[in-house]
């Protein structure tokens, strides 16, 4: 124990040195022993065979064992300078962590380690790579989530702060038609902040490894988000038509229905012409194919993704009225690309828009 005790204090603090430091010890101890028994059997050997008298045996032992120091002292020094070269090679990942490491707790997003090879190290490195790479989609993402999230809610409030202030000066006399704009942009604040409790939520699972989704008869699930919308219909005198075949999909049942009624939603609010809203559900080969499609403005070709992207609208003015926060086709994008590994699109038309869904079967 005490030997113990002795040899780690005498052992260097840095891995490389102390690593290089235990090496040392054990080829020495392993060059001298097998020294030691090669001089005692060489030895041994010319006394009897040999023949030597006293003085030759003494010379042969004499010259034998300076041989063999010179042979053990090569042999540690090559060996250690060899291992220290190779352990150098070999930790030069982990230290290049090390000062990469030191850059992300200053907070500074350091550059990429490069990987060489694909031991337990290059492994070890690749991840500590993805690691800083999804950093910084976070914060990317972060920060581009404050800044509109503090642009789409600036306006409201100063809409709300400018109203409310009037009426405490009395330069507006408030009647049922300036409290109900009022209590709508109320509405559509929380509204907005409700959405992105839904999209922080479904970030989340969809970074999730393990997916849980059960098998479902997709068609009594359409059916039930058309039931959602049957007074509002009724009310808008907007007729819908199904056109929905029978099939087995694995989805999430909660999401699915929130991104139909997204849809449903915007065909309704955007409805203007003639004709129904018409829900269509194909089953295909490798996948269920849902179609939403209404009369409406068509969108632009070059607006068909951008419809898709956080706070995006087409018709700012025109989408307040109705109450839009510009989340909901980003959070029905997320449910049906990250959670459910399908497609969603939307295909514009001559007078309509037609949002598509593509589900794997």
């Amino acid at each position: 124990m005490r030997i113990l005790n002795l040899l780690s204090r005498l052992t260097p603090t840095g891995f490389l040195w102390r690593l290089s430091f235990i090496n040392i010890l054990v080829i020495m101890m392993v060059t001298v022993i097998s020294g030691w028994a090669v001089y005692s059997s060489a030895c041994f050997l010319a006394g009897e065979v040999g023949g030597f008298d006293t003085l030759l045996q003494q010379r042969f032992n004499r010259t034998l064992r300076s041989y063999l120091w010179i042979l053990i002292l090569i042999a540690v020094f090559v060996g250690s300078v060899f291992h220290f070269y190779l352990i150098k090679r070999f930790i030069q990942p982990i230290q290049s962590l090390i000062e990469a490491t030191k850059e992300l707790k200053r907070g500074q997003y350091p550059d990429l380690v490069k990987v060489h090879k694909s031991d337990e190290i290059g492994q070890l490195a690749h991840q500590y790579n993805e690691l800083v790479v999804q950093l910084q989609m976070n914060e990317q993402q972060r920060n581009r989530l404050v800044t509109d999230v503090s642009h789409e809610i600036r306006t409201p409030l100063s809409n709300l702060n400018g109203y409310l202030q009037g009426l405490k000066d009395g330069d507006i006399i408030g009647d049922q038609a300036l409290f109900a704009s009022l209590y709508q942009e109320s509405k559509r604040l929380s509204r907005m902040l409700e959405q992105l409790e839904q999209l922080k939520e479904w970030d989340h699972l969809s970074n999730q490894t393990i997916v849980v989704k059960e098998t479902h008869e997709i068609e009594p699930v359409l059916r039930q988000c058309v039931a959602m919308f049957a007074r509002t219909l009724e009310e808008k005198s907007i007729p819908i038509r199904l056109e929905i075949e029978s099939c087995k999909v694995e989805l999430h049942i909660v999401g699915i229905q929130q991104v139909i009624s997204n849809l449903l939603g915007n065909a309704i609010n955007y409805y203007e012409g003639e004709g129904p809203i018409l829900l269509v559900g194909a089953k295909q080969e490798k996948a269920y194919h849902i179609s939403i499609s209404g009369p409406s403005q068509p969108i632009p070709e070059n607006e068909k993704e951008k419809v898709f992207r956080r706070f995006y609208r087409l018709d700012s003015s025109r989408n307040r009225m109705t109450g839009g926060s510009g989340l909901g086709l980003a959070i029905s994008r997320e449910i049906i690309e990250r959670y459910h590994q399908g497609e969603i699109g939307v295909s514009p038309k001559s007078a309509s828009n037609a949002f598509w869904i593509v589900l794997p079967r």
